[in-house]
């Protein structure tokens, strides 16, 4: 790959955010840390672990004679959920609030750390009771209630391996993943709240259990939080809060050989068959805790921490379910979605709980672009003093919308880069130390090793787009795909020897901070030139008719591939903005005035939503379907169905070109 075969990232003005010296001499990084790390890698992992409780201490930091199968503190043992509750409570910060539950109908929870550790004592017992042993599989499916967290810890603290499956798949979905892992429990709830009303989600589980179709599965742990009716079938389904209000709160937490398998979590495949992502325990928790305490800037005696992912992506599982918990920390947690009852919802909780830390997806943040800043001007976000972004590359723009509008023009942003796969956060700026660089992801975190090759495994220089590689194991990363060793050498390790391909396209820029060119899979070929979606999408966002864009290649006789794009316009533009024609030429101008002509869009297309998962991601192949005049795929992961539905719809009326 050559460096002119790509487009160069856009928005690289000179826009540098240094922090200041109060933030920088209070904060949980110093810059000596860069320099420990790169003296003794394996031995500045050693004292990241040591800031946990061990039950049996290691002697051996890595070992790394299979490649690409790593073990990380193989000889020690511990015990996640020891180190998310117990510690804290023998420490003497029982009192200390660990989760701050907010319900999308507006009734809240505080749970101390002695409450939740009581709790999850109690549910660990339940399991037991139930015959659950080390090593069996328990699947999750819950919305985003203090009970799905008690699940998971519980599930961990006894040495279970659970699959959380996000509230928003299918029975089907559902049923896929149960099979492959043979979960032989399911933990759920009656339904949930989402968008002003009661969601059900007891009736997929029976679906997917129905007939037999699940024979591993012996019982279903039930929920009530709605309070909605639902199907029971006696002798296999279990009361939660009956189950629990029997159990004894007396459970003594074992070690668990720190390899020992903590989760599985299933990503989509190109294949059509879910990846079941196996991660471990000793080496997960000792860089989620890391991470999170050094890129949030963690102060746990002060600071409000709010990752507002939902516990069925890897986000929920490392920045909600453990490393906060693992460091103490208050957090908040939050049932719905951010317009219910309006868009205000969000603000409102930062100033009602004085949220200091806000973890979100850029997607988000360009939908409350679109609506202006008039809506969060109206609330207190004062004590906001770290904001990180999650998901996907934040554009210039909204970064700088985030920074001034949310974070009070002083807020630093952390854009982090990391994967399902990777486990925990690999690439982001550290608050305190780094200089911020809109757009940025800025640079490997201390103990990460990272090199950006062409296709023949080159290293490339600054300002030479390539593929973004790990070329040295890391505590959190991946064990295997469950069931499937070879599909997991061949999926990441097959194109370069024992080296980690994460399958984006990335550069360095000429200060050597990485920015992130999409996918490979999303660059277009047109016309012979390398184009990628990310820049092209960069470039309308960056209009000020455009809250948001997403940017597909279509099949195209002349040229092989056309660019396609879709645009949502803010709100405050919609006057100005004229026809649906008129904005085409404009923004189709604007691209060629940005980019050049072999990036002008064929198709531009004014729509109101984009399909997007609950976890923010947007589902660019749905839009290829249409772009390609194919019928559109399976749509179940999708936050809002209808989306495409509404999509297509304007297609076939018209498109705007």
């Amino acid at each position: 790959m050559s460096a002119d075969s790509w487009i160069e990232p856009l928005h690289q003005e000179n826009r540098h955010f240094a922090p200041t010296a109060e933030f920088s001499k209070n904060a949980i990084a110093q810059p000596a840390i860069y320099e420990q790390a790169k003296a003794d890698r394996l031995g500045f992992w050693a004292d990241q672990a040591n800031q946990l409780h061990w039950h049996k201490p290691f002697t051996q930091t890595l070992d790394w004679t299979n490649p690409p199968f790593a073990r990380w503190f193989h000889d020690g043992e511990i015990n996640i959920s020891y180190n998310c509750l117990d510690r804290h409570v023998e420490a003497g910060n029982g009192d200390r609030v660990a989760l701050f539950f907010e319900g999308e109908p507006g009734d809240n929870r505080e749970i101390t750390y002695a409450e939740l550790t009581d709790e999850v004592k109690r549910a660990a017992n339940v399991l037991i009771g139930l015959g659950v042993k080390p090593g069996d599989r328990v699947a999750i499916y819950m919305p985003m209630i203090p009970e799905a967290i008690v699940a998971m810890q519980a599930v961990a603290r006894i040495g279970a391996v659970h699959s959380v499956i996000f509230g928003g798949f299918s029975a089907e979905s559902l049923h896929t993943r149960i099979e492959d892992a043979q979960a032989t429990l399911v933990i759920t709830a009656d339904g949930g709240y989402r968008k002003g009303r009661a969601s059900a989600l007891k009736p997929a589980v029976d679906m997917a259990l129905d007939g037999g179709k699940c024979p591993s599965v012996k019982n279903v742990l039930v929920v009530k939080r709605t309070g909605q009716e639902v199907g029971w079938v006696e002798g296999r389904d279990i009361d939660w809060g009956t189950a629990l209000a029997s159990a004894s709160n007396d459970h003594a937490a074992q070690g668990f050989n720190a390899e020992h398998p903590l989760f599985i979590l299933y990503t989509s495949g190109t294949t059509g068959k879910p990846k079941g992502i196996l991660h471990t325990t000793g080496g997960y928790l000792t860089q989620v805790a890391y991470t999170h305490k050094n890129v949030f800037d963690l102060h746990a005696d002060t600071d409000v921490y709010w990752c507002t992912a939902d516990i069925g992506w890897i986000t929920g599982h490392s920045y909600v379910a453990y490393g906060p918990l693992a460091n103490g920390a208050s957090q908040v947690i939050y049932e719905g979605t951010p317009e219910t009852p309006d868009w205000g919802r969000w603000w409102s909780i930062v100033q009602k709980y004085g949220v200091s830390i806000l973890y979100t997806a850029p997607t988000a943040i360009r939908s409350f672009m679109k609506l202006g800043s008039q809506i969060p001007k109206e609330y207190d976000l004062s004590s906001i003093r770290v904001l990180g972004s999650v998901g996907e590359p934040i554009n210039p723009e909204a970064w700088m919308w985030y920074r001034n509008i949310i974070g009070g023009g002083h807020a630093p942003i952390v854009d982090t880069w990391w994967q399902t796969e990777t486990g925990a956060i690999m690439i982001s700026p550290l608050p305190g130390i780094t200089t911020l660089k809109p757009g940025s992801a800025q640079i490997a975190l201390p103990g990460i090793e990272m090199k950006i090759l062409d296709d023949g495994g080159n290293v490339l220089g600054r300002e030479e787009p390539g593929l973004l590689t790990i070329t040295e194991p890391w505590p959190s990363m991946l064990r295997g795909i469950w069931g499937d060793p070879d599909r997991y050498k061949e999926t990441y390790w097959s194109k370069f020897k024992n080296i980690y391909f994460a399958g984006d396209g990335a550069k360095f820029d000429e200060e050597g901070n990485v920015w992130l060119l999409g996918r490979v899979d999303d660059v277009m070929n047109v016309s012979g030139h390398r184009l990628s979606t990310a820049e092209i999408e960069s470039a309308l966002v960056s209009h000020p008719y455009v809250a948001e864009a997403a940017v597909v290649g279509a099949k195209d006789e002349t040229t092989g591939q056309a660019v396609v794009a879709f645009v949502i316009l803010r709100r405050n533009q919609l006057e100005n903005a004229g026809s649906d024609a008129d904005v085409s030429k404009i923004l189709r101008d604007h691209v060629t005035k940005e980019i050049g002509p072999i990036a002008r869009p064929r198709t531009i297309m004014v729509v109101s939503e984009l399909p997007k998962t609950r976890s923010g991601k947007i589902m660019r192949r749905l839009l290829r379907d249409v772009a390609e005049d194919r019928p559109v795929g399976d749509v179940t992961t999708l936050a809002d169905t209808s989306v495409m539905d509404i999509i297509s719809g304007k297609i076939a009326g018209g498109a705007s070109d």
